[in-house]
């Protein structure tokens, strides 16, 4: 090997010597956790560990040590690593730089490090003499799960948080609830999930398959789930941010408790967990008592996410987008609250829906983060917005004064086919190539350069109505997310001039890693037979060329 083959590429490397060498990792390796770092240095050695079977006991007086150790002339993520035949050395400027760093160094080791056992005991591992200078493009690197219509287990979880830890992500958005199922624990309203957190049976495919899975679908976490969800990123230096949907996406909560819904339009009492996709138009009652339920969710939620667990802790995402108005233009009680209210329309009053979650969480210390749909109605200053919807929203909303995080569906869907084969996997929306995504660029350019410092980073959306277990997760996101990880990452040219050649070929190691993490990732060959579902039908984008 005479190249480093990283995911995400560094700002600069440099081979220590100036010619290509190495130096051995062996049982005698020790680390030597400077203050600020024990965390780092608990995680490598767990890691490592694991991996080389090797001790990595405390040492601080040889040359054959790794030295975590924090510079604070470093940017607050960034990180030096240098292995130049002394001990080597992991410099961050902060935690979260050492981690990052340590990310590299794992790298560095080969597909190997990321087993859990030894495969070859004994065995010294190489090492090339580098010097690394690195730091990260974007503060906000996300990934949202969508946890509500196919349901994964905290295990599922924590394994996901290990992967973006391992692609230097920062922020894991957790879709907790939706139509089709709530998955959050609420002690004051507990049937929220005794009632909420399953359905009777899941269309199989979109929803104008004819195919169903005939048996129950559910789960959810409790409250110490979500401790330890939470504890585990904040070791890893992920913020972990809620979505609890309002006031659409809610026919879960509504057949839960069913004063949460229309009852002057519908038999709210005859509904239950929504078991097909779409947009449901059962949606939350613009009332007091509709306010005050969800005051009492958002109180005991805050406990679980406390804001000061990571940098993006504090931030509470409320969803906010597709909300139907049917109902509400068909109830003397919403009509009634809009003439209260001295508002316009339906439309208005969706914004003053917000705007009352927007004012609470912000007098409670928190950020309000919602889809772009939040915009139309005004926000408090402190909102930040989630562009879906293409870059408007994104373009508005920085225009506007407010931080944004950039997840266009066109661009950074992964639950879009990765290919026009008739063999993918259900095919849904728009193709969305490993090139495409890797020459996905964050920043709208019609933004000036005091308006795209509003731009907090950057997110992929993983949405789960066709992905039924963790393989199809799997095999969806992954190896788009890590073409994203370098876009959210590495400071990398104009989308048209990307190396994409380049990643390829850093990709043939990293496919090696992925493997060794047992990773059901899509093969560049297109789908194993295993991973196809035929006969299952997908979602065309309507009026879009017959591939997509």
């Amino acid at each position: 090997m005479t190249d480093v083959q990283l995911i995400p590429t560094p700002r600069e490397l440099n081979w220590s010597p100036p010619a290509p060498g190495y130096e051995s990792l062996d049982a005698e390796t020790t680390i030597e956790a400077r203050p600020g770092t024990a965390g780092v240095a608990r995680w490598l050695r767990f890691t490592l560990g694991a991996a080389t079977g090797f001790p990595l006991a405390d040492g601080r007086d040889t040359d054959n040590r790794i030295v975590l150790a924090i510079d604070p002339e470093l940017a607050p993520e960034g990180y030096r690593l240098v292995v130049d035949g002394s001990a080597r050395r992991i410099e961050g400027g902060s935690a979260a730089g050492v981690f990052w760093g340590a990310q590299t160094f794992r790298q560095l080791l080969g597909p190997d490090a990321y087993r859990r056992a030894p495969v070859r005991p004994g065995r010294d591992w190489e090492l090339p003499m580098v010097t690394i200078e690195d730091a990260p493009r974007f503060r906000w690197r996300g990934l949202m799960l969508d946890v509500s219509r196919h349901f994964m287990p905290k295990d599922g979880v924590l394994r996901h948080l290990d992967l973006l830890a391992a692609h230097k992500l920062n922020v894991f958005h957790f879709h907790l609830t939706d139509d089709q199922g709530w998955r959050v624990h609420i002690k004051r309203y507990p049937k929220l999930t005794e009632v909420g957190s399953w359905r009777a049976r899941t269309k199989f495919g979109h929803r104008a398959s004819p195919l169903w899975e005939e048996k129950p679908h559910g789960g959810f976490y409790t409250q110490d789930d979500i401790r330890e969800i939470v504890a585990y990123a904040a070791e890893r230096h992920i913020s972990v941010v809620p979505e609890i949907d309002i006031p659409g996406h809610s026919q879960a909560a509504i057949a839960a408790y069913p004063e949460l819904g229309n009852t002057d339009v519908i038999d709210t009492t005859s509904l239950t967990v929504w078991d097909n996709w779409g947009v449901s138009k059962n949606v939350l009652a613009p009332t007091d008592n509709t306010l005050r339920f969800y005051e009492g969710v958002f109180e005991e939620l805050l406990e679980l996410f406390p804001a000061d667990a990571a940098p993006f802790s504090g931030f509470v995402h409320i969803g906010g987008d597709e909300c139907a108005k049917d109902q509400w233009k068909q109830s003397p009680t919403a009509q009634a609250r809009i003439k209260e209210l001295g508002l316009a329309d339906e439309d208005e009053l969706q914004s003053w829906f917000i705007r009352h979650f927007d004012n609470w969480l912000s007098a409670r210390g928190r950020r309000l983060i919602g889809w772009d749909e939040i915009l139309e109605g005004g926000l408090a200053d402190g909102a930040a917005v989630s562009s879906w919807r293409g870059y408007q929203g994104g373009i508005t909303a920085a225009r506007a004064g407010h931080d944004v995080v950039m997840c266009p569906e066109q661009q950074v869907y992964l639950d879009h086919r990765q290919h026009t084969g008739e063999d993918e996997p259900v095919p849904i929306g728009y193709v969305r190539t490993l090139e495409d995504v890797y020459r996905f660029e964050p920043v709208p350019p019609q933004l000036t350069a005091a308006e795209a410092r509003h731009v907090l980073g950057t997110q992929a959306n993983v949405w789960t109505e066709v992905m039924e277990d963790h393989a199809r997760v799997d095999y969806q996101t992954y190896p788009r997310l890590a073409a994203f990880a370098e876009v959210a990452w590495s400071v990398l040219p104009a989308p048209a001039e990307r190396d994409f050649a380049d990643f390829e070929h850093r990709m043939a190691a990293h496919y090696a890693r992925l493997d060794a993490l047992g990773v059901a990732y899509r093969p560049p060959a297109g789908p194993l037979p295993w991973q196809k579902r035929p006969g299952v039908l997908g979602r065309p984008i309507e009026g879009a060329p017959p591939n997509v």
